[in-house]
């Protein structure tokens, strides 16, 4: 009995071990820390199309002044493995100047301009003239590392956010408003994990504009009998978050499998205790 409780011990103290290890590095492998809001840099006006729109780092507070009716964009990244919420709030004009309920709406595309559904929160929201702001929030599903030809899964890349109203007074159009948006993520956890490792984003996130590669010879401009085929080398204008467009390869499931290997091996040393010194029955 002594040799088994001694396995038994060891057992439970390496996965001891192995937990902590485990704790370590998911610590380490957490999502980015988000930007602080109140930073100088955080974006002070939104774009207006697609190839304008702001660029938006995780957990960065933008803002912006626009007229009531304009469309209004930001781009933001989102990697593998992560649940990315968009949020948004519209400081609406004063009631004396409103002539009846709005509808704001906040829509999210990725990278190749498809519209991704909201797992949860609220795209839009009526307010009426009472109502001095209205506040909006779409959280996707989790980002994948890949999926089928067919599908519309959220894949890494570039996500942009348009927000706009969609129902108004006629009267309405052009009166002031103020936005301010924030895009954040966090870990989907083990329980979505997904293999494979991703060298870049599946979904566009180049700096559009630019199409020829900044290296060559500024004199040599393209004519019209002879188009340009360099590709363009300019940099991305959106970094990937923690510096990877993939999850890694570690994530929580490691803990359970770990523990769930302990607990096993725990069981199994104090069966063999039992099956191999059972108890004497006392003469009676």
């Amino acid at each position: 009995m002594r040799t088994t409780t001694r396995l038994a011990a060891a057992a439970l103290a390496a996965g001891t071990v192995l937990l902590a290890a485990g704790g370590t590095a998911l610590a380490d492998t957490a999502g980015p820390s988000p930007s602080a809001s109140g930073s100088s840099s955080a974006p002070t006006e939104a774009g207006t199309t697609f190839r304008t729109a702001t660029v938006l780092k995780q957990g960065q507070t933008a803002t912006a002044t626009a007229s009531t009716g304009d469309y209004l964009y930001w781009v933001f990244p989102a990697t593998a493995g992560q649940n990315a919420t968009a949020n948004a709030t519209v400081t609406l004009p004063e009631s004396a100047t409103r002539h009846g309920s709005v509808t704001w709406q906040l829509d999210v595309y990725d990278g190749l301009r498809r519209r991704q559904a909201c797992a949860s929160g609220r795209p839009s929201r009526v307010a009426s003239v009472q109502d001095t702001t209205v506040s909006l929030r779409c959280t996707l599903r989790t980002v994948r590392p890949w999926a089928e030809a067919w599908a519309n899964d959220p894949l890494p890349g570039a996500y942009y956010m348009r927000l706009t109203v969609v129902d108004l007074p006629e009267q309405d159009l052009g009166l002031p408003v103020k936005a301010e948006v924030e895009a954040t993520a966090k870990d989907a956890g083990g329980a979505k994990a997904a293999g494979g490792k991703l060298a870049a984003p599946l979904t566009p996130v180049a700096q559009a504009g630019a199409t020829l590669d900044p290296s060559a010879d500024p004199s040599a401009s393209p004519t019209a009998s002879a188009p340009s085929t360099q590709a363009s080398s300019q940099p991305a204008a959106l970094e990937a978050p923690g510096g990877s467009w993939s999850p890694g390869w570690w994530s929580d499931r490691w803990v359970w499998t770990v523990a769930g290997g302990v607990l096993g091996a725990l069981a199994g040393v104090g069966g063999y205790g039992l099956a191999r010194h059972p108890r004497r029955r006392t003469a009676a």
